[in-house]
């Protein structure tokens, strides 16, 4: 029974992890950089929730739709002023992270002046009071929801790679950039696109990170760019389906060692991230198998 129950919570936070850590991963693809600002927005994403559910009494699900615009035109705007540096830089991969670096500490800086360094959280009973029960087991209401909101978000953006024009416009680009650029693609416009929807699938993860985090500061964001890289890696760099079976992998270490093992939860799911890296340097689904 306990082994049903680590396995099952593990699938659950395992489809989190995978919405939380994609950005990360599609801005990698596209732009073959680091964003180590992701877990910073995924903070902000989380504080916005916050203020949705006790200031005006909404729903902190949202979120995900209030932060669409302004995420969008957020990112856009940040890559407009991060990509013409980077192209002129000598080691633009180096300067890449230097900037991100630098805009994770001023969200960081900025949060903590703008809601203190105490813990926020919500309550587990924002979606109802009472357990829900799979295969026999109770389980957090809150874990259900951050699942089954996961899965639609995801399969939304496999939709858009895989069925739009621009969506395919922009595998061309995570294949190559230079032979994008070849047949007409206008690989700026997809890039800054593909930031600004990666910052918005970021801060959307926020709203569920709250609940599946235990609760946000302003220095969560390191936390959280640290197990959405250990996903991605996981998965394989550049590979949008691998973040899902990274993000399955990871969480079902976790409950699984957090249930039978808790004083080694916080350390197998990243022994398990140096083997697979030792074992498969590219990660369980390369780059030469990607789908989207």
């Amino acid at each position: 029974m306990l082994l049903e129950y680590a396995i099952t919570a593990g699938v659950l936070f395992g489809v989190f992890y995978a919405y939380m850590a994609i950005g990360l991963n599609l801005i990698f693809a596209v732009l073959r950089v680091v964003n180590l600002a992701h877990g910073d927005l995924v903070m902000l994403g989380a504080y916005l929730a916050f203020e949705l559910y006790y200031a005006w009494h909404w729903s902190p699900l949202l979120a995900i739709l209030v932060a669409v615009i302004p995420a969008i035109l957020v990112g856009g705007a940040v890559y407009l002023g991060v990509a013409p540096r980077l192209a002129r830089a000598s080691d633009p991969e180096m300067m890449s992270l230097v900037l991100f670096f630098g805009i994770s500490q001023i969200i960081e800086a900025l949060a903590t002046f703008g809601f203190g360094s105490n813990q926020r959280s919500i309550s587990s009973t924002a979606f109802g009071p009472h357990p829900v029960f799979l295969l026999g087991q109770g389980y957090p209401v809150t874990w259900v929801v951050a699942a089954v909101t996961s899965v639609p978000v995801l399969l939304i953006l496999f939709a858009y790679l895989g069925r739009t024009k621009l969506g395919r416009a922009t595998r061309a680009v995570m294949a190559s950039a230079d032979e994008a650029a070849a047949v007409g693609i206008n690989v700026r416009r997809i890039s800054g696109l593909t930031f600004g929807i990666g910052v918005t699938l970021a801060v959307g993860a926020g709203s569920l990170a709250i609940f599946m985090l235990g609760g946000v500061n302003p220095t969560e964001g390191v936390s959280i760019t640290v197990i959405s890289f250990a996903v991605i890696v996981i998965g394989g760099l550049g590979n949008t389906i691998g973040t899902l079976v990274g993000g399955l992998v990871f969480g079902l270490a976790s409950q699984i060692t957090l249930t039978f093992q808790p004083n080694w939860a916080a350390l197998v799911p990243y022994v398990l991230l140096l083997a697979v890296v030792l074992i498969r340097p590219s990660g369980i689904l390369s780059r030469s198998r990607r789908l989207a």
